[in-house]
């Protein structure tokens, strides 16, 4: 038999607008592991913002930033950063226009400046604390994603050199920056290189933009209901709301549970 692997974006997916997992996506996990189904998380968040509810579920396999970074069976096997004069250019940028950004690694993130309104109000809908702050922290680290905060109208003048960053809207004083040609299908292509399984055998749930090359990439990709209408379009199947056991009755529909 075939082995199948089941991938979940968190925010919107896994989890509410409370930031709680529904029992019934829990017991679907657990019950997708009963059959030998392989699972794992596909996130734009880092992994330290994420490990309580991979250890709540269970779950130790993972593509975080939104592919960049990517963990099997609690091994890392692939990294991919920012290109380092990409980083300085970006945040000479961002500084001289006076918009904060928040730079990650793989272990901690730390903000360009203290205090904010827009850091806080993008982070507010996260539920995420406020970093500390370190306008040097960018230099001679490995940085995976950097959120920066800025509105629609500003965000093209940002761009440094085409194709070597990404720019992927969430809010509106805020966007994802990631490395040119990265995605989430990227890193879900080396998480399934390395677990052995093909891709028509794989199963992506998500709701958000960034969610919109996972679901093409995957073998079957289900949208929420909450779901932003791109991603809808991209989909194969169209589930219920997240509050409303969108998850489980998704995995049913495929008769995966």
């Amino acid at each position: 038999m075939s082995k199948e692997m089941v991938l979940f974006d968190i925010d919107g997916t896994l989890v509410d607008k409370e930031k709680r997992i529904p029992a019934s996506a829990k017991q679907a996990i657990t019950d997708l592991k009963k059959r030998g189904i392989e699972v794992a998380v596909a996130t734009g968040r880092p992994a330290f913002l994420f490990d309580d509810i991979c250890n709540e579920l269970g779950i130790d396999s993972y593509v975080c930033f939104s592919g960049q970074y990517v963990v099997y069976k609690g091994e890392v096997i692939y990294e991919n950063e920012i290109i380092e004069d990409e980083v300085l250019r970006l945040h000479e940028k961002a500084e001289a226009a006076g918009y904060p950004m928040i730079f990650m690694t793989a272990e901690e993130m730390k903000a360009t400046v203290a205090e904010h309104p827009h850091v806080f109000e993008g982070l507010q809908r996260l539920r995420f604390d406020y970093p500390e702050t370190d306008p040097k922290f960018h230099i001679g680290n490995k940085i995976f994603q950097a959120l920066l905060f800025c509105d629609e109208s500003s965000e093209e003048g940002m761009r440094c050199i085409e194709d070597r960053s990404r720019f992927i809207r969430w809010h509106q004083f805020a966007c994802d920056v990631l490395p040119g040609g990265g995605s989430k299908a990227v890193g879900i292509g080396k998480l399934l290189d390395a677990a052995g399984i093909s891709q028509r055998n794989t199963y992506a749930f998500g709701d958000g933009p960034n969610d919109v090359e996972m679901l093409q990439f995957a073998g079957v990709g289900i949208a929420m209901e909450n779901a932003v209408a791109e991603l809808k379009k991209a989909a194969d199947h169209i589930t219920d709301h997240v509050e409303q056991d969108g998850v489980a009755k998704g995995l049913r529909h495929f008769g995966l549970i």
